[in-house]
């Protein structure tokens, strides 16, 4: 397993000792009436759960982005840093909050959005470039999937379809639900979709919060047919997966899954999951990164009886989009690499993430290395940009979205040239 960081193990033994007794000193002693003019109780699902009670974890909370998107002149583009022989351009601007992509037969780059209502379309029209709106008025509509002409959207507790959108950029019509059987919590319920090998649509549905034993209905990948029909769990045991790609030569699942929050700074890692059949236990919210048994809800769990990760993506770097580089046009040592968008974390006093990574396979599909590719986001401890997803075109680049400036980029190599599609 390649590790992209560690911690001592007796640390963490240490931990669970202090946490245990701290845990069990606690319960034994009768809860107080909140004091007047106390702080209001948590809303269900709060990232702040579960925060330790100090005056360094007091300091660290989720990091609120920029209300508008950048206009082009202040994109990032200066500081964005690839291998030689690599060029970053700005491929479109002025999306809020874009997030999850999806490209279709013609051409069109559909961008989801998590805080805002809307799903854009980058159209390309006699070589210019330009942005439409397709569906708005939806929740939280994260994730976007095409086939056969048919743009597929993930909301909180649906999805819907759009039948011939490239037929009717100027004037679409209204989304069709066609399965609205998934939770309603808010932590975690945003949705990354894909279109597998099979022809079923992958949605995950993640915890609903940050450390909680979940009912039947969360922590899970369901897939189903693409018209909402056959649903049924295909994962178990992920906390919150927001990306997921076939390996394109034995067209198994690879996907992250975010670890938990207030563990520690360090621990646990992100992790890189491989499939290899239906069903599969990936060990949250009883394990963490294959080898940490969690401290409140682990007590009689072995980590042995759960699948390991393949890779670990670093400690609390939102490891989030990720696609194997099935193109041509970047160097043979790239071809069926996995490219990954970390979206970087909050839970940590110095930052890690913010960037993309590139993660090489062994002919087993184990992991052989993960390494920086695109690094720029994280400047003196604060982000510039904040990439969530990455998505082939048709002619080998490679586009990344940053919800952060609103805004989508495309990774060439080679001399620099206008993207054919």
């Amino acid at each position: 397993m390649i590790r992209y960081s560690s911690a001592p193990r007796s640390l963490l033994l240490a931990g669970a000792f202090v946490t245990a007794f701290t845990l069990q000193a606690a319960a034994q002693q009768p809860a107080a009436p909140p004091a007047a003019g106390a702080a209001q109780p948590l809303q269900p699902g709060s990232p702040m759960i579960g925060r330790p009670d100090n005056e360094a974890a007091a300091k660290l909370a989720p990091v609120v982005g920029p209300p508008i998107p950048a206009s082009p002149d202040k994109l990032p583009l200066a500081k964005l840093k690839v291998p030689a022989g690599f060029n970053v351009e700005v491929y479109a601007a002025g999306m809020a909050n874009a997030r999850s992509l999806a490209l279709g037969d013609k051409g069109t780059v559909f961008v989801g959005s998590r805080l805002v209502d809307k799903v854009y379309a980058i159209v390309n029209k006699d070589g210019k470039r330009s942005v439409k709106v397709i569906a708005s008025g939806l929740y939280r509509p994260n994730g976007v999937a095409f086939k056969d002409g048919t743009l597929y959207i993930a909301e909180l507790s649906q999805v819907s379809k759009i039948d011939k959108i490239e037929d009717n950029l100027d004037s679409p019509p209204k989304p069709t639900v066609i399965y609205d059987k998934l939770p309603k919590d808010e932590a975690h319920g945003w949705k990354f979709i894909a279109i597998g090998p099979d022809n079923k649509l992958y949605v995950p549905v993640g915890q609903p919060g940050n450390n909680v034993l979940h009912d039947d209905a969360h922590g899970q990948i369901r897939r189903m047919n693409l018209d909402g029909s056959g649903a049924e769990v295909f994962a178990l045991g992920v906390r919150n997966s927001v990306g997921f790609d076939w390996n394109p030569e034995n067209k198994q699942m690879y996907f992250t899954d975010n670890g938990r929050d207030w563990l520690s700074e360090s621990v646990p890692e992100d992790e890189l999951n491989r499939v290899t059949k239906a069903g599969e236990d990936f060990g949250a919210p009883y394990c963490w990164q294959g080898n940490i048994i969690d401290q409140e809800l682990g007590w009689g769990k072995n980590c042995k009886d759960y699948t390991a990760p393949v890779g670990l993506m670093g400690p609390h770097t939102a490891s989030l989009g990720m696609r194997f580089y099935t193109g041509s046009q970047f160097p043979k040592s790239y071809k069926n690499a996995i490219f990954v968008a970390r979206h970087g974390s909050w839970n940590k006093s110095q930052k890690q993430g913010g960037d993309i990574v590139v993660v090489k396979l062994n002919k087993d599909g184990t992991v052989k290395s993960i390494e920086p590719f695109m690094t720029g986001f994280l400047e003196d401890n604060k982000y510039v940009g904040r990439p969530v997803d990455v998505m082939l075109l048709k002619d080998g680049s490679l586009l990344v979205s940053d919800d952060w400036n609103g805004a989508v980029y495309r990774i060439s190599y080679g001399k620099p040239k206008v993207a054919a599609q």
